[in-house]
């Protein structure tokens, strides 16, 4: 959060990343679960785009069916992953981390973005995120009970 001269606060710009947006959850599933989806064609295709493999080397890179490209920054197998992520119509690009963390038998999954143009691209960026988060939690729920 960054304070403007005024002095008030303005949520979800910072001084060093921009404008920026997370997204968090507890879901009721173990990381091992969780993290097997995310990886999965069919948890990668909700949450990057369809019809991709995740590279799993440093530098690799990716383009989405609708024209958004980026680069693997890094991956960690079952903690996070980090990769740029530019849509066709944006100039530029910004950066994405998906992470997932252990919560005793459950698991915290985090979307986080920065480096967004502005407000506008913040809020399009919260919805398109909590969209898909609650499109992975509705899978994973309906895995669970059958």
């Amino acid at each position: 959060m960054t304070t403007s001269r005024t002095g008030t606060n303005t949520v979800g710009l910072t001084q060093d990343a921009g404008w920026e947006i997370g997204v968090s959850r507890t879901i009721n599933a173990p990381l091992n679960a969780v993290w097997g989806y995310l990886t999965s064609p069919q948890g990668i295709d909700q949450w990057l785009g369809g019809g991709l493999t995740l590279p799993a080397e440093k530098g690799a890179t990716y383009t989405t069916p609708d024209g958004t490209s980026g680069e693997l920054r890094s991956f960690r197998p079952g903690d996070r992953i980090r990769l740029t992520w530019q849509p066709a119509d944006w100039d530029h690009a910004s950066t994405v981390q998906v992470a997932a963390r252990a919560s005793g038998e459950k698991t915290v999954l985090r979307f986080h973005q920065e480096r967004l143009a502005d407000a506008s691209k913040r809020e399009r960026q919260r919805t398109h995120w909590t969209s898909v988060m609650q499109a992975i939690v509705n899978e994973l729920t309906e895995r669970a009970a059958d």
